[in-house]
């Protein structure tokens, strides 16, 4: 099945090559700015102790990052087109930089700030990314490079672990965070030197707020192949989530594995993610579409989550860690191929699709957990909870089959 690629932008140079340095410099911005935002699960329990406050308040935080970023999500595609990608993508190093320094202070209301803070920018390192990569890579890579790019999300996890437990241990947790000012600092400097090169396509007389959050969602109006893209966007998203936030309780409760075991899971979980993006990307490029990927992608993802819901301790280790690795491989291998279709079904409008896509994103990972935590608080099951969320991965990937109908259809 051959993959048809169209011209994303009038402004797409000729003869694009492989965007090694844009690549780099937006993968550094992402693992960054997601480091800072994980760093408080990492380190969660010295955090709400020296605060005096019940762990939930880490949930708070990254739900407010979240919550706040979808804001910036919908409303970066204008900041994009008047000052550029890379200051745009300066400005979420410099909102991490705020929130690092804000939380350093150590009281409940400085950690509400520098989530709010981090969130005011972060949904706008997707759309600043899909602006200054897809008009510098050739079209026959485009689905490999922006799987590439998203890899930033999973390393910015991994990066706060390593660094953010002994870093703590040794300094504590406000002195380990204000040490990842230094290595923001770094790129936001380096970008510097880029930016006028890579910002000569920004537009001074650009109107910012004319059209406020509705200019990216009129998309979905005037674009209805977008909205089972939307659809599947919001519920992915949102089960990716559901597996990170509930998969190592599950275990241990109910599958008869100890904390270590299943912190053990969940990193089989995120490996997945890791390896399996540019894989996706790669075949996406050179052998069948990415839509047929994310199809699929779906039904497997639902049937994984089927499976999860029904773990007990007479499952072997072996098969469980399987399917980890498998829904890792789906639920939160999928991102890279969303953006690239985001920013092509998007075409001139590229970067105002990939705002909309990020907000639908970082609304399902808001509401499909809190739906989910419901579910099992209510029925006292996880099994239910599992396929329900599977149900829906499995419906996103049909509906994202069908044709879109529009007004001129009878």
């Amino acid at each position: 099945m051959g993959v048809n690629h169209s011209p994303l932008d009038t402004k797409t140079p000729e003869n694009p090559r492989f965007p090694v340095f844009p690549l780099i410099a937006t993968l550094a911005t992402q693992s960054l700015a997601t480091m800072a935002a994980y760093s408080f699960p990492v380190v969660a329990p010295v955090i709400a102790e020296d605060l005096q406050v019940p762990g939930t308040l880490v949930g708070f935080f990254i739900s407010t990052v979240y919550g706040v970023g979808i804001i910036s999500a919908l409303l970066s595609p204008r900041f994009i087109r008047r000052f550029g990608a890379v200051r745009v993508s300066q400005l979420v190093l410099v909102a991490t930089l705020a929130m690092l320094l804000a939380c350093s202070f150590g009281s409940v209301a400085s950690v509400v700030l520098g989530a709010a803070l981090l969130g005011l920018a972060y949904g706008a390192t997707a759309p600043a990314s899909a602006h200054l990569l897809v008009p510098r890579t050739p079209p026959p890579v485009m689905n490999l490079v922006l799987s590439i790019r998203q890899i930033g999300v999973p390393l910015g996890g991994v990066l706060a672990g390593l660094i953010m437990v002994p870093m703590t241990l040794s300094l504590g947790w406000q002195a380990a965070l204000l040490w990842q000012a230094v290595p923001v600092s770094v790129v936001v400097l380096l970008l510097e030197c880029t930016r006028r090169a890579w910002d000569a396509d920004r537009d001074p007389s650009r109107q910012i707020l004319s059209k406020g959050l509705f200019a990216p969602v009129q998309i979905l109006f005037e674009r209805p192949e977008l909205r089972g893209l939307g659809f599947m966007s919001f519920v992915y998203s949102g089960v990716q989530l559901c597996f990170i936030a509930f998969l190592t309780v599950h275990l241990t409760s109910k599958a008869g594995f100890n904390l270590v075991q299943a912190g053990w899971a969940l990193a089989v979980y995120q490996l997945a993610a890791v390896v399996s993006r540019p894989i996706w990307g790669w075949l996406a490029d050179k052998y069948v579409s990415a839509k047929f990927l994310l199809v699929w992608q779906g039904f497997v993802m639902g049937g994984t989550a089927m499976l999860a819901g029904q773990f007990a301790d007479s499952w072997s280790p072996v098969i469980v860690l399987l399917l980890c690795a498998v829904a890792g491989a789906t639920a939160s291998g999928f991102t890279g191929l969303a953006y690239a279709e985001w920013a092509r079904l998007g075409g001139a409008q590229r970067t105002e699709a990939t705002g909309l896509g990020s907000g639908l994103m970082f609304a399902g990972v808001l509401v499909l957990p809190s739906l989910f935590s419901v579910a099992v608080t209510v029925f006292d099951d996880f099994g239910f909870a599992y396929a329900c969320v599977g149900g829906l991965a499995a419906l996103s990937g049909f509906l994202l089959l069908q044709k879109p109908t529009t007004s001129n259809d009878a």
